[in-house]
């Protein structure tokens, strides 16, 4: 048994290295840790907006990151960003006004800089935010987020056209009559898979980050990165032994692609709000791997227990799939 899964995973790793799997992987590596280096780390970005409504005058500050509002819904309006950090001095319990981004590393930046402004104790722009200067924030949070759209793209992109390729040198046909183990068959793909998007993770959080603080978050990273990988490769094989070819296959990536990474993306970053974004399976994986980079509480049980039955669903679903495929081939 064993002997007949070190072959196919010879097999399946000739197979990566024939695709270009691995230069691929590597220039996108490149590419990224080139962009968060020298310019993204680079970006003159504004701290957060603070606005103050206080209109008995109890607050003497005057900043140039603190602007002063003359109404609550003058204040409402300046917070509903999703960006902005508000404080209402109306009344005689002071009040921190601030919608949800969604993000509660972020909301917890927002809220220190936002009672660093109003008690005057900031040098320019602040140097840390919360455990991390600026400069460390923001490279954990854009490798959090290449990461994350890179292994949805290569678990998807890269188990898929490897069935094809299997399929156009009749592969699967001789796998239908060989006396295989079928569960290998996947096993093998899922496997080799994983481990190149985990060294993937390792050199792309080193690089962007430094081996120090790679090294905080690399378990809670392999975590949330192995999750990933696996339900995405699984997605992916489930597809290619669905589909006939690579061009409808192309097509239905297409649509993943716009209609449910992208909508992630627009509501991790932006302003955008979506209430049934809390809904979309792919926003709470995006969320457990930025909270894996900024070393924030993990997503509870709920979440392991819903990852790992979707695991073992998508599993079954591609073995019976598989099954009558081969057997079509047989």
């Amino acid at each position: 048994m064993w002997r007949g899964f070190y072959h196919l995973l010879k097999k399946d790793f000739k197979l990566m290295l024939s695709s270009k799997f691995f230069l691929l992987a590597l220039i996108s590596l490149i590419l990224y840790s080139c962009y968060i280096n020298f310019v993204y780390v680079n970006l003159d970005q504004e701290m957060y907006p603070v606005y103050l409504y206080d209109p008995q005058g109890k607050v003497s500050v005057n900043s140039q990151y603190l602007t002063r509002v003359d109404s609550r819904e003058a204040l409402e309006t300046a917070c509903a960003d999703q960006y902005s950090v508000g404080f209402d001095f109306s009344d005689v319990e002071p009040e921190l006004y601030m919608i949800s981004c969604g993000l509660e590393t972020t909301d917890h930046y927002r809220i220190i800089w936002g009672e660093a402004v109003l008690q005057g104790n900031t040098d320019g722009q602040a140097d840390m935010i919360g455990t991390n200067d600026k400069e460390m924030k923001n490279r954990r949070e854009i490798t959090a987020e290449f990461l994350f759209f890179e292994l949805s793209a290569v678990g998807f992109l890269g188990l898929a056209s490897m069935l094809f390729k299997e399929k156009q040198m009749g592969v699967i046909r001789v796998h239908g009559i060989l006396p295989i183990h079928r569960p290998m068959f996947i096993l093998s793909k899922l496997l080799l898979l994983l481990l190149s998007d985990l060294i993937f993770a390792v050199l792309l959080t080193v690089v962007n980050l430094g081996t120090s603080y790679a090294i905080d978050v690399l378990p809670s990273v392999f975590l949330q990165a192995s999750i990933l990988s696996v339900i995405m490769a699984l997605v992916g094989f489930l597809c290619a032994i669905r589909l006939p070819d690579f061009k409808q296959f192309s097509l239905f990536y297409l649509v993943l692609a716009v209609f449910v990474t992208t909508p992630v993306f627009l509501a991790g970053q932006t302003g955008i709000t979506w209430d049934w974004i809390v809904y979309h399976p792919m926003y709470h994986l995006f969320t457990a791997m930025k909270a894996a980079y900024f070393s924030a509480p993990m997503a509870g049980v709920p979440y392991y227990l819903i990852c790992i039955g979707t695991i073992i669903l998508l599993f079954l679903l591609s073995y019976h799939t598989l099954n009558r495929e081969l057997a079509k081939e047989g």
